[in-house]
């Protein structure tokens, strides 16, 4: 008989590609990821793993039981879904993972909401950048992410998620007081062809996004710093160094010396909330789905 738990354990070691992963990813010990892995193996009558270099790798027999195990999970977590919505209870544990600015700008009155609506349920709040947080909902260590797109570069989720739309985001340029366009009432970005900018890190959507952007005007924009928070971002700007797009949600004051300008064609980002389908019944989800659209309703 193959034990659930050690088959759990095997899928999280495909999933994350390491013993040292799937130890993080199920807040165990390596070593007792190691001795789940060596019962599994003696409940399979073969080997598992085999060294590679100074990692590990799948047997073709690992990567037939692992296949066998994420389906299995995947039908524990319907029936556990289907069990839930059955008894109609908003209860358990809801880890949701969101980039900063949804994190502030619409997590907190939500997860109130929800502690006061549903006390028996425990809500956990990750922060993570969009691409974090579809990774993590795949491997299952979130139950909801909050992801991002623009409006002209969609955030593609691979198979298994479902999403529902939240609210939609306005962005502005951040520019310096005493830039030569500051006093200007509505900007577009190609008035910045000449300017340094900052930006998120390099290889981030919302980076990618804003070059393909750029880009599409025929201007090569100069990313010169770059910043995760707006916060950083705006002190960039304010010491002169460079222009930055800035969403609203979520923001804070600007210092005395920044302009927020309105882009010409408002430019817009769109959020929505994404969890796996195998979990689609769970009260918590639609509990959390209707906090979440609450929020964003009074942003």
């Amino acid at each position: 008989m193959l034990n659930l738990e050690r088959l759990r354990v095997l899928d999280a070691v495909a999933r994350h590609g390491s013993i040292t992963g799937a130890a993080e990813g199920l807040h165990i010990t390596t070593s007792a990821i190691s001795q789940q892995l060596a019962k599994l193996e003696r409940e399979a009558g073969q080997p598992l793993l085999a060294k590679h270099g100074r990692g590990i790798q799948l047997t073709d027999a690992g990567r037939l039981l692992a296949e066998h195990a994420a389906g299995i999970l995947s039908q524990v977590e319907r029936a556990r879904s289907d069990l839930e919505a059955q008894r109609g209870e908003v209860v358990g544990e809801l880890r949701i993972g969101a980039f900063p600015t949804a994190v502030r700008g619409l997590l907190p009155e939500a997860v109130t909401s929800l502690r006061r609506d549903h006390p028996q349920l425990r809500v956990r709040v990750q922060e993570s950048e969009p691409e974090g947080c579809v990774r993590r909902l795949v491997r299952g260590d979130l139950d909801l992410g909050i992801v991002v797109d623009w409006y002209n570069r969609p955030f593609a989720l691979p198979p298994g998620l479902l999403k529902a739309p939240l609210m939609s985001d306005t962005v502005d340029l951040a520019v310096p007081s005493d830039h030569p366009l500051a006093d200007r009432t509505e900007v577009g970005l190609e008035d910045f062809a000449a300017d340094d900018w900052v930006s998120w890190r390099e290889g981030e959507f919302c980076y990618d996004w804003l070059v393909f952007t750029m880009r599409a005007k025929g201007i090569e924009p100069r990313m010169v710093h770059h910043a995760e928070e707006h916060e950083t971002q705006l002190a960039l700007v304010s010491a002169g160094l460079g222009v930055a797009v800035l969403p609203r949600l979520g923001r804070g004051p600007a210092p005395a010396n920044v302009r927020l300008l309105p882009v010409r064609r408002s430019i817009q980002r769109h959020l929505y909330a994404t969890w796996r389908a195998d979990a689609d019944r769970r009260p918590a989800i639609r509990a959390a789905l209707t906090a979440l659209t609450s929020a964003a309703s009074a942003v």
